[in-house]
């Protein structure tokens, strides 16, 4: 048996919430300071999983209704892999959701479920009254409802349910360290394989997509692309509730920040826009599916990396993953793009 230790990854950002802090609207604010106050006691804790705990289940999916509390071990069963869909539609949405991103990892990488032994994927839908978040917390992936303002039900983004649990691929690969560069490498590596992930059910070319993380979670009076652009870093949004995208694309804007909660554990969704940019360069630049050449390249990096990998290093990985797995022209475009956001290391 192996335990595997993990930080409870949530896909807003604390410094998103924070943000609303200053709104004018009061239920805005109350509503942000107990999404962010939950969601910092969720990251900071750690939970334990036996290697054991996936063996044979084949990743089946089971969907639990917390009912707008926050004690998943009352949540009742919604939806089961031999059921019908349930009439609540977020459950019917969690299901396909983790359905996609197990079928996306068997299909394309020959994974077994997130720890490549089967693991269950339980979701928990309804946690929490208008908790603007979702995580995955090692075992299960849980969803809010957002508060209906700013934030949609959480469910509805395929890219947000696969970026969540790619934090479970990396755990069970290269378990990067989840603070500075190594945890803005995790951030991107669970962006890059959440894109794919949407791209794929789509059937779209890395040209023909829009490269935006997190389309669906916003309402549609907030004046935002989403939460976070790999095309373009530090452009996704720019408003008056959240102020400025802060991604930056190149390694001369790294932010320098501390490794707190209130720094992003030293900006680890703000840093994670470098390597982010990298691979949609790559993927662009290679052309076709993101998932074919550009996605196997990263994936064996992942793979191939340790807790503590970092910009440079995973750059070097994938320069000679490149020539490993297809040829100098794959390798010159991961090169490019590397070079491009003014990181070092490839070649």
């Amino acid at each position: 048996m192996s335990t595997v230790h993990t930080r409870r990854h949530c896909i807003v950002p604390p410094y998103l919430l924070r943000a609303l802090l200053d709104s004018d609207d009061g239920s805005v604010r109350r509503t942000a300071l107990n999404s962010l106050l939950t969601s910092a006691s969720i990251r900071g804790r750690r939970t334990a999983l036996a290697g054991s705990l996936g063996m044979a289940a084949d990743g089946r999916r089971t969907i639990f209704d917390v009912e707008n509390g926050s004690a998943l071990a009352r949540a009742a069963v919604v939806r089961t892999e031999d059921g019908p869909p349930a009439a609540d539609d977020s459950a019917n949405k969690a299901f396909d959701g983790l359905g996609d991103t197990r079928q996306f990892y068997a299909e394309v990488f020959g994974r077994n479920s997130i720890d490549d032994r089967g693991l269950r994927l339980n979701g928990y839908i309804h946690r929490g009254v208008r908790f603007n978040n979702a995580f995955w917390d090692g075992l299960e992936m849980v969803f809010g409802d957002g508060d209906g303002v700013l934030f949609t039900d959480f469910t509805g983004s395929i890219d947000v349910i696969a970026h969540e649990l790619t934090h479970g691929v990396t755990e069970h690969t290269a378990a990067l360290e989840y603070h500075h560069q190594p945890g803005a490498l995790n951030e991107s590596i669970s962006d890059a394989f959440g894109e794919m992930v949407k791209q794929w059910t789509l059937n779209q070319t890395a040209d023909e997509a829009d490269w935006l993380v997190g389309t669906e979670i916003f309402t549609p009076g907030v004046d935002a692309d989403a939460l976070r652009s790999m095309r373009a870093p530090g452009t996704a949004y720019d408003n008056a509730q959240f102020g400025q995208d802060p991604q930056p694309d190149h390694m001369d804007r790294y932010a320098d920040l501390p490794d707190t909660d209130e720094g992003d554990y030293g900006g680890v969704h703000i840093n994670s826009g470098i390597p982010n940019k990298a691979f949609y360069l790559v993927a662009t630049a290679i052309g076709g599916n993101s998932w074919n050449a550009p996605g196997h390249i990263w994936y064996e990096a992942l793979k191939a990396s340790t807790a503590t990998t970092d910009f440079s290093a995973f750059a070097a990985t994938t320069y000679a993953q490149a020539v490993r797995l297809y040829g100098q022209t794959e390798q010159q475009a991961v090169r490019d793009a590397w070079e491009q956001v003014g990181v070092e290391g490839a070649g």
